[in-house]
Formats: C-alpha cells, structure tokens, sequence
C-alpha cells in the first residue's frame, strides 16, 4: 500500500518548510511537511469551511477531526476564544505538526494522536468539523459521520467539506440518514460546505 497522509506513520522523508496563511484576516505561520495532507499550504477546501463555520449555539468542545498540519482548528481557536478545541489525526507527524504550530502561533487547543472519533464520550461534543480523508475510503468518511452523531451533543453541530467528484451526494444522503438536519451552507468550484444539526430531541 503506497504511504499517504492517512498512514499512522508515513515513511516518506521528512522535509520541513515554514508556509505563512492569512485566514479571517489573521496572519499565521506554519510549518508542514512531506507525508501530512496539503503540504504546500491552505487547501480551497480547508479554507472555505473556516470562512464558513459559524460558532455552535450549544457550549462545549469543537473536535477538529482529521487536523493534519493543523490550520482548521488553530484558526478557529482565535475566532472562538473560550472554547475549547480538539485536533486530532491519526498520522503521528501531523499530530507532532500540529502541536508545534499550535504553540508557535500560541493557540489555546488541545492536540492529541487518534482515529477518527474512537474513544469520545457521547453526547460530549458541541460541534465537529472536518476536511474528511477521502483517500481513507467511503468507509472510514462514513463511519466519521456515525460517530459525530453519537458524540455529539444534542442540538450539535457536524460541519463537512467535500468535493461534488468526491461524494458530496452520498454524503448528503448519509448524514440525512442518520438523522442530522443537513443545510448546504457554502458552494464553491465544486466544493459543498454541509452543515449537519443533531436534533435536541
């Protein structure tokens, strides 16, 4: 299996580099690195679902699932300061990324090494947000939405990217299926925003 980002440990050759971002109107720096997801800077996609995400209206932690090199949830740290966020990833060298552009841009976020959602407490969760690895297989971006809609809170929040050619329709139909009230929230270049609503029943 060839080694990609969703790999635990990428055997490609580490080559670090610096990269500066400007997102919501604040300047960051970044360093990124081979074998981690969107190396050579901000994804369209990564960048739409941050200048689209709203804050949640039920308190608690946003979990930023998938966090690669970490600008979803270090950006979204300084737009919703008080709140608690998450990153996670499944790639040890995202994780170790992560953590160091968390401190260099001295963001208030917890970063931690796992798989998808295993572990969380239900119904613990304010909102989740995620740019899915696609590459890991419509089973893995499936089994993501049944566990956000488990963790999640009642009234929570499952905040998605995806591309038109990546899925966004059986997408759609899965977080309807699961119960979420789902609203297209953004559309951009073939790139869906869905917010996806857990009901407070």
């Amino acid at each position: 299996m060839s080694d990609h980002y969703y790999s635990k440990t990428p055997s490609t050759t580490s080559e670090r580099k610096q990269i500066k971002e400007t997102i919501r109107d604040r300047t960051y720096t970044f360093t990124v690195d081979r074998g981690v997801f969107s190396r050579g800077g901000l994804d369209f996609g990564s960048r739409l679902l941050i200048e689209t995400m709203e804050e949640p209206a039920v308190k608690g932690p946003i979990m930023d699932v998938g966090c690669g090199w970490g600008p979803i949830g270090i950006s979204l740290s300084k737009e919703f300061s008080g709140r608690l966020i998450e990153l996670v990833d499944v790639n040890e060298r995202s994780v170790s990324l992560a953590k160091e552009n968390a401190m260099a841009n001295k963001a208030d976020v917890r970063v931690y090494e796992n798989n998808l959602l295993d572990g969380v407490e239900k119904e613990s969760v304010a909102a989740v947000i995620s740019n899915p690895p696609i590459r890991a297989g419509k089973q893995t971006i499936f089994a993501l939405y049944e566990q956000a809609y488990d963790v999640l809170l009642p009234g929570g929040e499952l905040w998605i990217v995806i591309q038109k050619k990546q899925g966004a329709a059986s997408t759609l139909t899965k977080l309807e299926d699961l119960g979420f009230d789902v609203t297209t929230k953004a559309k951009s270049k073939g790139y869906f925003i869905y917010h996806a609503k857990k009901s407070v029943d």
